[in-house]
């Protein structure tokens, strides 16, 4: 992995600065706004990863950034979608619920000095799609005032399904690296 300082991480840095502007959107009942800004950040972060990829621009903080800053977008949206009563408050609850779990994994094996790979599983990646598809739908019924019929029902199916089976994915391979000894194949460091 290379510098820090690279165009996908500054990419990252701005998708972090659309989040408090998406909060207010929401809030103040500018869904369309938050609707473009919601869809900006996600466009940003398809083209951070493909810069990162195709000009070999990876670097040990967007590892930590890139994650970070979708995290932040898609639960800060979910929440604020809940408080409005825009979305069931148990569905905020939970996404929220598995995002602190697995921040709190990762800073207790620090804390143990058990080192976890940071490195998305197949089912995050999928999960988050879904997070962000169902995020996109819930703002544009509000930004654009249509009924989402069965696609309300089908993507809380999904993002429930998705959210719990990454969580559990995450928490599985935690046990695995925390019960390895030092040394140990199955440890991660």
């Amino acid at each position: 992995m290379g510098r820090s300082i690279t165009v996908p991480n500054l990419i990252s840095i701005f998708r972090l600065v659309l989040v408090p502007i998406a909060i207010d959107a929401i809030l103040s009942g500018h869904f369309a706004l938050a609707f473009w800004v919601f869809l900006v950040a996600g466009i940003s972060d398809g083209i951070d990863g493909f810069i990162a990829r195709a000009f070999d621009q990876k670097s040990e903080l967007g590892a930590y950034l890139d994650p970070l800053a979708d995290k932040l977008l898609l639960v800060s949206i979910f929440v604020t979608m809940a408080v409005i009563g825009a979305l069931p408050v148990w569905l905020a609850i939970l996404v929220l619920s598995r995002d602190v779990l697995i921040v709190g994994g990762v800073i207790l094996s620090w804390v143990l000095d058990r080192r976890l790979p940071i490195q998305p599983k197949m089912v995050s990646k999928a999960n988050t799609m879904a997070q962000i598809g169902f995020a996109a739908l819930v703002l544009g019924t509000k930004a654009f005032d249509f009924v989402p019929g069965p696609l309300w029902t089908t993507g809380i199916v999904l993002v429930v399904a998705l959210t719990v089976v990454s969580g559990t994915a995450y928490v599985v391979e935690w046990l695995r690296v925390m019960s390895s000894e030092p040394g140990d194949p199955g440890r991660a460091d």
